[in-house]
């Protein structure tokens, strides 16, 4: 059996082997109880961590950025003012600074992790979404191939509205391009 799009099948054969998936790019089972779990965990991790702030859009864009390089420096400014206090305003709170550069270097490795798993819950969804996705586009046109009047009326004329729409767009792009 061959296919030309994953959801259309060449003339040898109209129909799928009994059990055949298109695509799988993920097969696992998040259970209620484990999905709580790791809901939980999440719900704790941001209880641990009640300093978090939400920026605005404006205020990320407004805010100097940190990385390796500014980190080295800001490690440099802190040696620094620490071996030297009166270098910097008497207003300046050298306590207040330590905290600071003390609070990054606890959370960048965390903010590392939850970017790292971050990626692999997106990549996991945007798999699995592809999985279901080519699925149910298969069980459409399966259903199509079965034949109107086979009781999937119904169903095929509701799935089918997902299609109807790009179709009616182009056709009135088609029309007003006239």
């Amino acid at each position: 059996m061959r296919y030309d799009s994953g959801v259309r099948y060449d003339e040898e054969e109209s129909k799928p082997r009994k059990g055949m998936m298109i695509m799988n790019n993920v097969s696992g089972v998040l259970s209620d109880a484990d999905k709580t779990a790791v809901m939980a965990a999440l719900d704790t991790a941001q209880e641990k961590l009640p300093f978090l702030v939400d920026l605005t859009p404006e205020q990320r864009h407004a805010l100097p950025k940190t990385g390796d390089k500014r980190q080295s420096f800001v490690e440099a400014a802190l040696r620094l003012v620490v071996e030297n206090p009166d270098v910097v305003p008497p207003a300046f709170d050298v306590e207040e600074f330590k905290r600071d550069v003390a609070l990054y270097q606890a959370l960048a490795p965390v903010a590392q992790k939850l970017a790292q798993l971050n990626e692999l819950v997106q990549d996991t969804l945007l798999a699995v979404g592809a999985d279901e996705y080519v699925a149910s586009l298969l069980v459409y046109q399966s259903a199509k191939l079965a034949g109107k009047g086979a009781g999937l009326d119904g169903a095929l004329d509701a799935m089918g509205q997902r299609f109807a729409k790009k179709a009616g767009v182009a056709a009135a792009a088609k029309t007003a391009a006239k």
